[in-house]
């Protein structure tokens, strides 16, 4: 089963930018499917992830905020016994 990562950003973010740097390093050392979703101008999502950019989930399940340790996110990804 591939696994899903979601990166939650927003224009102007530098925060954002530095996380996605991390996943995209992960990225190429394991395979995983990867969404980038634009915040702006939704107001849902907005009013959910505003505060806590950058929001990575990984498989529906909020991972990380603020900021993403590539160890940790290689910990997540690896195939569970």
């Amino acid at each position: 089963m591939t696994r899903r990562v979601v990166v939650y950003t927003a224009e102007g973010c530098a925060l954002c930018g530095r996380a996605l740097e991390v996943v995209r390093g992960v990225q190429e050392e394991l395979a995983f499917d990867l969404k980038l979703v634009d915040i702006d101008g939704d107001p849902t999502l907005e009013a959910r992830y505003r505060e806590h950019l950058p929001v990575v989930e990984v498989d529906g399940e909020r991972a990380f905020t603020y900021f993403v340790d590539a160890d940790a996110l290689r910990r997540r990804l690896a195939p569970t016994t």
